[in-house]
């Protein structure tokens, strides 16, 4: 196709007007979508406002946080551990094991236990073993309510300073009869009784099996190692 002279002036003018428009349109799109983006407050970007008080709106909280405020897998601190206790179940064996009781017990003590039990044909029990000293100090203030006084009470039961129980050096023992069976041949595997108002109270005396058991103190109160 041929243009005239005019036509080809009207051309010129023209095209550099629709370039420049293109651009100018670009341009503008352009911004508009920068700003979509990138404005706070808007698009991917957009916040909820915070709340007059300056406390996160529901909803807002950040995943890290539970609803009670607790951080997501975070463990809670625990509370306060129980103190160790030596309870024991009514009629523990001497050869029970797994119980702090009689696992805190000297193992030579429980050793000789054992192998009087088994020789008596007895089945010897375990009342009361190893303690904790928290466990003595409850015994102690029961004792002292018991009985009206410390100096009463101290005929029963040692201070957790002083007992030979919180050392795991000391047994109660049951039933009668093999208390009574102990009392008598004891001494052959070093095991004494040493007070004369607890039948049922045995340690582990090492002169014992060549020398005998020592002479019986009236109670715990006359012993020199609990002064």
């Amino acid at each position: 196709m041929r243009y005239t002279v005019a036509e080809l002036r009207m051309r010129r003018l023209r095209v550099p007007a629709l370039v420049a428009g293109a651009v100018v349109a670009a341009a503008t799109a352009g911004f508009i979508l920068v700003q979509g983006i990138g404005a706070p407050g808007t698009g991917a970007f957009a916040e909820t406002p915070a709340r007059a008080d300056g406390a996160p709106n529901a909803g807002t909280a950040p995943p890290s946080q539970q609803a009670d405020g607790e951080p997501v897998g975070v463990p809670a601190p625990p509370h306060d551990a129980a103190p160790a206790s030596g309870d024991l179940p009514a009629g523990t064996s001497v050869f029970a094991t797994g119980l702090q009781g009689i696992d805190g017990l000297n193992p030579d003590l429980l050793a000789a236990l054992r192998d009087a039990a088994s020789d008596s044909g007895i089945e010897f029990t375990i009342t009361s073993g190893w303690r904790s000293q928290h466990d003595q100090q409850l015994l102690l203030a029961e004792a002292i309510v018991e009985y009206g006084s410390e100096a009463e009470a101290a005929r029963w039961v040692a201070t957790p300073e002083t007992s030979v129980h919180v050392r795991g050096e000391a047994v109660d023992l049951g039933p009668w009869e093999a208390t009574e069976w102990l009392a008598e041949v004891g001494a052959g595997y070093g095991l004494c009784r040493l007070y004369d108002n607890e039948p049922w109270h045995f340690e582990l005396v090492a002169s014992a099996p060549t020398s005998g058991c020592p002479a019986l103190l009236p109670d715990p109160s006359h012993d020199p190692r609990l002064q």
